[in-house]
């Protein structure tokens, strides 16, 4: 509170940024029904990013959830978003929300993984199969049941290649699907502002070409977290921690404190992404780091 406080004449809430004009550094927000004009040095985008959908039959009853929705109505208004769930997607987010799921009341009849192999962490599998909840890999979604509204849902086996299997199908009765199949960063505001794009699949999709220190081929323009590519919830921080400090430092507003802190959150983050988990995140930042210093050459 006290935060806030300090920040009310800074800090802009229902703010919405509509458009982003270089030749002057000025952005344009919705304030409610107040159009404002705000002139800044550095700007940095940490927009988040969308949730993936998936095709199959029946896809848009009512009761298909991306799984970024179900968590708003359960962590912020308090509902429950059905009785029972078949949670497609074994990642880390389709774990950790089958677990708030089940905390909630929910039945989750099963959770369902294209791939060969659970993509998210071992522990939070092992949480939601102690509650009884069953995990298929190589399994997809076929077609969701109902008429006005879901009343259960087939899921097939893959093979190898991806391609169903006949008369591997499974019914199972269910009020609600729910979709963690993955995000894509949103980078609407890079690409109005001119900030270079590429496709890099290792940080879901279109990312903005940008250096170690969050900047993209746009000077003074940065980017953080998942709108600078897919990745967890602690680099998204630490990113965000990265571009605050270059702009600072940018700024000739660094000391001998900021400069160490940058060095120690450029440690840090190189520590998060160690390991296997990392390896995808590692190739993706290096294609996005690559392509910059050959824009920049």
């Amino acid at each position: 509170q006290d935060l806030y406080q300090e920040a009310e004449d800074t800090l802009m809430l229902n703010a919405s940024v509509i458009g982003y004009y270089s030749g002057s550094h000025s952005l344009a927000l919705v304030k409610g029904t107040t159009l404002v004009e705000l002139q800044t040095e550095k700007v940095i985008v940490a927009t988040g990013a969308s949730e993936k959908m998936l095709l199959f039959e029946n896809n848009d009853l009512p009761g298909v959830y991306g799984a970024g929705a179900v968590q708003t109505l359960m962590n912020v208004y308090g509902i429950k978003p059905g009785h029972n769930m078949l949670m497609v997607g074994a990642g880390n987010v389709g774990l950790i929300v089958s677990y708030q799921l089940l905390q909630a009341g929910v039945n989750v009849e099963a959770v369902v993984e294209a791939m060969p192999h659970i993509g998210g962490y071992h522990v939070h599998a092992a949480k939601i199969r102690r509650c009884g909840v069953p995990i298929y890999t190589s399994t997809s979604i076929q077609k969701a049941l109902g008429e006005e509204y879901v009343t259960g849902a087939v899921t097939i086996s893959l093979d190898e290649n991806w391609n169903p299997i006949r008369g591997t199908e499974k019914e199972y009765t269910v009020d609600t699907i729910c979709l963690a199949v993955g995000l894509s960063p949103s980078v609407e505001l890079f690409h109005q502002a001119g900030c270079r794009l590429a496709y890099i699949p290792e940080l879901g999709g279109n990312t903005p070409v940008h250096n170690q220190n969050m900047e993209t081929t746009l000077p003074g323009v940065y980017a953080a977290g998942d709108a600078a590519g897919i990745g967890e919830a602690n680099t998204a921080m630490m990113e965000g921690k990265i571009a605050a400090l270059s702009c600072i430092n940018t700024l000739e507003l660094s000391t001998d404190e900021t400069v160490k802190e940058l060095e120690e959150s450029f440690r840090e983050l190189h520590l998060l992404r160690s390991g296997t988990f990392g390896e995808r995140a590692r190739q993706g930042k290096e294609k996005v780091f690559t392509l910059w210093r050959e824009h920049h050459e």
